[in-house]
């Protein structure tokens, strides 16, 4: 079963992200920079979730990569965005077990192998 790397730009308390499946980069170290994120989810079969274009750019250009769901939503209110991601979770997840980069938008989900 796929594990998830939460990144500090992203709620922790939605419910879909609840379980031993997710874990936040808060309660790991709140200060690491990108590298360290990237490290550690190669290093321990993490799908990084972020809103961070950083991760997506790194997995374009590189090899062997963690796989990255990156959020490209934009700005929403809390309320709205929980309902969003609640209604494609499953599917986005879906797609991270097959795909390198997962890109979520309001209006569509692109996907790169």
């Amino acid at each position: 079963m796929t594990s998830y790397l939460i990144d500090v730009n992203l709620p922790r308390y939605f419910s879909l992200w609840e379980g031993r499946n997710y874990k936040f980069v808060a309660d790991i170290d709140p200060t690491w920079t990108d590298s360290h994120i990237w490290d550690h989810a190669g290093a321990n079969d993490f799908t990084i979730v972020s809103k961070d274009a950083d991760f997506s750019d790194r997995v374009l250009v590189g090899v062997d990569t963690p796989p990255v769901i990156h959020i490209r939503t934009g700005n929403m209110k809390m309320r709205d965005f929980h309902t969003f991601l609640t209604g494609i979770w499953d599917g986005v997840c879906d797609l991270s077990e097959t795909h390198r980069l997962v890109q979520v938008y309001r209006d569509r989900i692109e996907t790169i192998d």
